[in-house]
C-alpha cells in the first residue's frame, strides 16, 4: 500500500513545519480559489488546521486532510523555504 506510506511522509512533512508561516492555495470549486496566508497550527491524524492571517477581528481557521495535497487540490509553500509541500505527493 504505497499510498498510504506517501500520506505518512506528507502528514510527517507538515508536523516538522507547525508554527510556520505558509501561502495557501486551495481549490474550493466552482472556480473558487482560495489564496491566503497563514500559520500551520495543528496536525491530526486525518486533517491539518491552518490559522489565517486576516486583518478582521475574528480568527478563521480552515482545515484540509493529507488527501488534499497528495491530489494538488491544496498548495502549500513555506516562506522562507524554498520547497513547495505539496510536490511530496509526485515524487514518491
Amino acid at each position: 500500500m504505497a499510498g498510504k506510506e506517501v500520506l505518512a511522509t506528507i502528514r510527517e512533512d507538515l508536523e516538522s513545519r507547525v508554527g510556520q508561516k505558509v501561502k495557501l492555495k486551495a481549490n474550493r470549486g466552482r472556480k473558487k480559489i482560495l489564496e491566503q496566508s497563514g500559520i500551520l497550527e495543528k496536525t491530526y491524524p486525518n486533517i491539518f488546521v491552518i490559522r489565517l492571517e486576516a486583518k478582521k477581528s475574528p480568527e478563521r481557521r480552515v482545515s484540509f486532510s493529507y488527501t488534499d495535497v497528495l491530489t494538488n487540490t491544496v498548495e502549500l509553500t513555506v516562506e522562507g523555504d524554498c520547497g513547495v509541500i505539496r510536490k511530496l505527493g509526485k515524487n514518491h
